[in-house]
């Protein structure tokens, strides 16, 4: 069997925003019965909160979705460019920052913004929603579920 397509979601904290993708994307994947050619996970610039659940508010607001957020943060790791396909960012901070993992820019080409896959929505960077209410995570919701449905049917495309 051949190497499953692989996406690294990323955010800062890897609490909020890049969980979520994780979450929403994993249940798409698992919906399409494609769980086994696709992995899924996600990673934060910063490693403060390394080995700690999402943010309570953002599981909350997911599995009133009818998403499961059960990941744990991790800080993102210098093979983390050979290892995925797909590094998606969640905005152009988490980008510049993720540089710092990759200073020889060695794979650079595996990393996008998010939004590039969420054609539906004005935004172009998934705003962080930690420090405002529950409409930030709402927000965040919205314009993950619409990028992770265009995703899927972006990697159908790569495995065909």
């Amino acid at each position: 069997m051949a190497r499953p397509f692989s996406v690294l979601f990323v955010c800062l904290g890897n609490i909020c925003r890049s969980p979520t993708a994780e979450g929403v994307m994993k249940h798409l994947v698992t919906q399409a019965g494609l769980s086994a050619q696709i992995h899924i996970d996600s990673a934060g610039t910063a490693g403060w909160h390394e080995g700690k659940r999402s943010d309570d508010r953002m599981r909350r607001h997911a599995a009133g979705r009818g998403y499961a957020l059960d990941s744990f943060a991790r800080q993102v790791r210098d093979h983390d460019f050979a290892t995925f396909d797909l590094i998606l960012v969640m905005d152009r901070q988490n980008l510049r920052d993720i540089r710092a993992f990759n200073p020889a820019g060695e794979q650079m080409h595996r990393v996008r913004l998010f939004c590039e896959f969420a054609p539906d929505r004005e935004e172009t960077e998934v705003p962080d929603p930690y420090y405002g209410g529950a409409e930030g995570f709402e927000q965040v919701l919205d314009i993950v579920e619409n990028g992770c449905k265009h995703l899927l049917r972006h990697i159908q495309s790569q495995l065909s």
